[in-house]
């Protein structure tokens, strides 16, 4: 089977030869940047270095999937916000807001042409052509809830929750469209599945904002592009993940800090990936402590794998490998 085939397979609880190894996010690393010759920094707005990194995963680490988009910038970046773009250690961040009103979010005509969002297209085109049949090829773009952290800021999101639900309501939607746009043209570009990164996790606000502000958003997006989407969110879920499924979500991305049994519970139908932990076990542990993890989240029933979250920049290639290695000797596992 190819990767794509046995992603879909699991997706449709059909037969599948083995378990997959996925990255939603990102597993860009340093190591992996200085084996292509490549400036991590200057890797985002540049779709042949995008691809090239992008693919390293799957042409040399053996990752079954394909996703170029490294950090949580380039809707900001496109929109005039200051970013600082990081080095082989420290991902990108954005130094600045763009938006204080809701009138004032509306997407530009020209917004899939400015570089940071035409270079992540570009690279999604460069890499179907070249991996479309054989690897699962994951776009991903920031959701409108942490499009308003970034856009916005944090303190005026959260202070909005409570004193003008109706102006955060309103930033929301029209952030949304953000969303859809970028969904849309990752697909058209040769994205197999988008992930929609929105990080509505329990150290920012209550699963109650999330149901009132967010979940109808989401559904909406499922709903025009059904059967596409992948939700990732940090942190502790248990408490919302019952939500997400609601929102039509069929693959959710989670975080080691939830329990499996309980996510598996509460996560009804929708399928799960995820909860290799990052720092303890990626980043700071061995190759036998990647594959204690790997075999534990196997024998929980949760046959596609991937790492929790973006991994650090200096997860040692090894341990990423070390999940490939794991998973293509391991049997498919069924939670008794």
């Amino acid at each position: 089977m190819t990767a794509k085939e046995r992603f879909f397979a699991l997706m449709n609880d059909e037969p599948v030869d083995r378990p997959v190894v996925i990255n939603p996010v990102s597993v860009a690393t340093a190591e992996s940047a200085s084996a292509l010759g490549l400036d991590f920094s200057k890797v985002h707005l540049d779709a042949e270095k995008t691809a090239a990194l992008a693919c390293y995963a799957h042409e040399v680490l053996g990752f079954d999937s394909i996703m170029p988009y490294f950090s949580v910038v380039l809707e900001a970046a496109a929109l005039g916000a200051e970013v600082n773009w990081g080095d082989n250690q420290n991902m990108p961040t954005i130094r600045s807001r763009v938006f204080s009103e809701p009138d004032q979010v509306k997407v530009p005509e020209d917004y899939l042409d400015r570089p940071a969002i035409r270079s992540l297209a570009d690279a999604i085109k460069i890499i179907s052509s070249k991996h479309g049949r054989d690897a699962l090829i994951i776009g991903k773009v920031i959701g409108p809830w942490t499009l308003c952290l970034n856009l916005y800021g944090v303190e005026n999101t959260l202070i909005s929750t409570i004193e003008d639900p109706k102006k955060l309501a309103d930033m929301l939607k029209a952030l949304k469209e953000f969303t859809r746009v970028l969904i849309e043209a990752e697909l058209e570009a040769g994205a197999h599945m988008v992930t929609i990164a929105d990080h509505t996790t329990r150290n920012l606000v209550s699963p109650k904002v999330y149901d009132e502000f967010v979940k109808p958003l989401h559904r909406e997006l499922n709903a025009e592009f059904p059967g596409k989407l992948i939700l990732h969110c940090c942190g502790f879920t248990e408490d919302r993940v019952m939500y997400f499924a609601e929102a039509g979500f069929p693959l959710y991305h989670f975080e080691s800090a939830n329990d499996i049994d309980t996510m598996i519970r509460l996560a009804g139908g929708m399928k799960l990936t995820g909860n290799i932990n990052n720092p303890g076990i990626l980043l700071g542990g061995s190759r036998e402590d990647v594959t204690s993890a790997v075999r534990n989240i196997l024998m929980h029933g949760i046959n596609m794998v991937s790492p929790e979250c973006a991994v650090p920049l200096l997860t040692p290639d090894a341990n990423l490998r070390a999940i490939v290695d794991c998973v293509k000797t391991c049997k498919i596992c069924e939670k008794s």
